[in-house]
C-alpha cells in the first residue's frame, strides 16, 4: 500500500483504443497523486472504458485523425495547465511519481524530460536506446502544444526544460506478433507522412535499408547486450524502417492498394 500523499494540480493524459492489457496498471500508478485522470478514447469495443471509470477519470471520446491532434485535443479539455501524457501502455515508476512531487515544490521549469524504458518480450532492454530515452511528457500548456504529425508528435516548448532521473516502464507489444503487426500499422502511417512531404527513395537505398539499420541497432547501439531480445528488436527495427520505404515506393508509384488516412 501506498502511503497517503497529497495529490497535485496536474493532469494525467492517456490516449486508448482497446487497452484492457494495460490500463489498469497505468491508471494505478497515477490515481494516488494526480488531480485528473484525462482518458481521450477513439472507439474502443472492449472494457477499457469501464475500466477508466474505475478510476474515476474523466472519459471523452473523439474520432482519431493523428496522434498529434488527439493529444493536443486531450491538452485543451484538461482541468489543469500541468499536463502528463502517459501512453495507454506505461506505467509511471515510484521513483518517478516521487521525483515529480519533489519537482513540483518549486519546479522552475516551463517543462520536464521524462525517461522512457522499453519492457520488451517480458523484461527491460537495459541497453540501447529504449533505455532511459527522454521524451517532453510533462509541461505547462500555456508555454507548449503538440504539433500535428500523423506519427512520432513532438511537443513545442517555449520555456525552460528540466530533465528527470526516474523513468516510466513502456509495456507496448504483448508479444511478437503485437510487434510485427504494430510495424505494419506504423510503416503505413510513416510512409504516408514521407509521401505528404513529398519525399522520394530509390530502389538501391530501400536494398540497402534493413541491413544498415540492423548493423547500427544491433551493434553500435549495443542491443547486442540484451540478448535474444535485443536481436529480436534490432530485427524488427530494420525491417520497419525497409518496410516504410517499401510503402513509400509503392504509393510513389500509385500501387499501394491500402487504405491511406
Amino acid at each position: 500500500m501506498q502511503k497517503n500523499i497529497n495529490k497535485i494540480p496536474i493532469s494525467i493524459i492517456t490516449l486508448t483504443l482497446n487497452n484492457t492489457r494495460t490500463l489498469d496498471g497505468v491508471l494505478k500508478s497515477v490515481v494516488d497523486w494526480a488531480d485528473e485522470l484525462l482518458v481521450l478514447d477513439c472507439g474502443s469495443t472492449d472494457g477499457t472504458e469501464e475500466i477508466a471509470r474505475k478510476y474515476q477519470a474523466n472519459f471523452i471520446y473523439r474520432k482519431f485523425d493523428s496522434f498529434g491532434k488527439q493529444k493536443s485535443y486531450a491538452v485543451s479539455m484538461a482541468k489543469h495547465d500541468w499536463v502528463f501524457i502517459v501512453d495507454s501502455d506505461e506505467v509511471v515508476s515510484d521513483e518517478l511519481r516521487e521525483e515529480i512531487l519533489e519537482a513540483f515544490q518549486n519546479p522552475g521549469y516551463e517543462g520536464f524530460m521524462i525517461p522512457n524504458t522499453l519492457i520488451f518480450l517480458g523484461k527491460p532492454l537495459r541497453y540501447g536506446r529504449e533505455y532511459k530515452m527522454p521524451h517532453l511528457r510533462l509541461f505547462n500548456r500555456k508555454h507548449g502544444y503538440y504539433n500535428d504529425r500523423e506519427i512520432h508528435e513532438d511537443v513545442v516548448l517555449n520555456g525552460k526544460r528540466g530533465k528527470l532521473k526516474n523513468h516510466v516502464l513502456h509495456n507496448s507489444y504483448a508479444d511478437v506478433s503485437d510487434y510485427l503487426n504494430k510495424i505494419n500499422n506504423y510503416t503505413t502511417k510513416g510512409a504516408v507522412e514521407l509521401h505528404k512531404a513529398d519525399k522520394k527513395v530509390s530502389i538501391v537505398k530501400i536494398m540497402a535499408k534493413f541491413p544498415v539499420k540492423f548493423l547500427i541497432e544491433y551493434l553500435v547501439r549495443l542491443n547486442f547486450l540484451n540478448g535474444y531480445r535485443g536481436f529480436v528488436w534490432s530485427f524488427g527495427q530494420a525491417v520497419s524502417t525497409t518496410v516504410k520505404y517499401i510503402k513509400l515506393h509503392e504509393i510513389n508509384q500509385g500501387n499501394f492498394k491500402s487504405e491511406l488516412r
